[in-house]
């Protein structure tokens, strides 16, 4: 994991060739952040493992003494959130009630994806879950006072895993956004659990939250413009456009997944699985509800 300091006190971590592979359309590790106040520390992200939890604890140390007093796990996924076990047991952990419930529940499932996806012996198999203290509600927020620096934790609404969080750090103007921002052009939205409708209602209202200067730390990239979600807004918009076209037309999935190529929103590595694969068919089953 490398940082890079956007503002005084104010950290991204990334993966060591994140920008690189995001500006080849490659699909980047997580990336999280740090804020830190008079008072002590927060963490975005506690990462997937116990080796690179103990990258981000040491950028930490790199910049602070001061203790980690808060962790956020943006969503339930494992490469968010399996760190928390390795945290000092003072560091509160801070989730959305549906994360929480998830990974109370759902450890198993949810490590069974991350082995099938990242692969065995990177240390998933002895994560044991840790879970939050302080939780945000559905369509709640809360503010945490580091002493200089306040930090809101927002749920906008339903945009990936119905248990997102955005970070919001007003006075540096930057906003960690997790998966449903996975990274700047090319990279499109993945919508693992559908609900398109919504998750493009989401993306809007954290767009017109946003100031003009704002920057975003997304989920699995490097540091992005306001601007630059307009991109994952417009594509969502034109496959919903689209696929309700199919729909009208009476197309099957099948022939919708052969009409709906949206050509001009190509370049991410992944676009053949997360745009036919997974995204259309999401928004095929969505609007067929109506």
């Amino acid at each position: 994991m490398i940082s890079e300091k956007l503002a005084t006190d104010v950290y991204a971590h990334y993966a060591k060739d994140a920008k690189e592979l995001n500006a080849k359309g490659g699909a980047a590790a997580t990336s999280g952040g740090l804020i830190v106040g008079n008072k002590g520390a927060l963490l975005i992200e506690t990462m997937l493992n116990k080796r690179l939890n103990e990258q981000v604890l040491q950028l930490t140390r790199e910049v602070t003494p001061q203790p980690v007093l808060y962790a956020i796990n943006t969503s339930s996924h494992g490469d968010h959130c399996y760190g928390n076990m390795y945290l000092s047991e003072n560091t509160k952990i801070i989730q959305h009630i549906n994360t929480k419930n998830y990974a109370d529940n759902h450890l198993s499932e949810d490590k069974a994806f991350m082995l099938k996806n990242f692969g065995a012996g990177r240390g998933i198999e002895e994560i044991k879950a840790r879970t939050g203290d302080l939780l945000v509600t559905a369509g709640g927020s809360i503010t945490l006072d580091l002493g200089d620096k306040l930090v809101e934790v927002i749920d906008f609404g339903f945009a990936q895993t119905g248990g997102d969080l955005f970070v919001w750090q007003p006075d540096s103007k930057v906003l960690w956004s997790g998966n449903p921002v996975v990274a700047g052009k090319p990279a499109l939205p993945w919508l693992l659990d559908g609900h398109l409708v919504e998750t493009l209602e989401t993306l809007k209202k954290v767009h017109a939250f946003l100031p003009a200067d704002a920057r975003i730390i997304p989920g699995h990239g490097v540091a992005m413009k306001r601007e630059d979600l307009k991109w994952h807004i417009d594509y969502l918009a034109a496959v919903k456009k689209n696929v309700q076209d199919a729909i009208d037309q009476g197309l099957s999935l099948e022939e919708t997944v052969k009409q709906v190529t949206t050509p001009e929103f190509g370049g991410y590595a992944l676009f053949g699985w997360i745009h036919s694969d997974l995204n259309v068919p999401a928004v095929y089953k969505d609007l067929s509800k109506k």
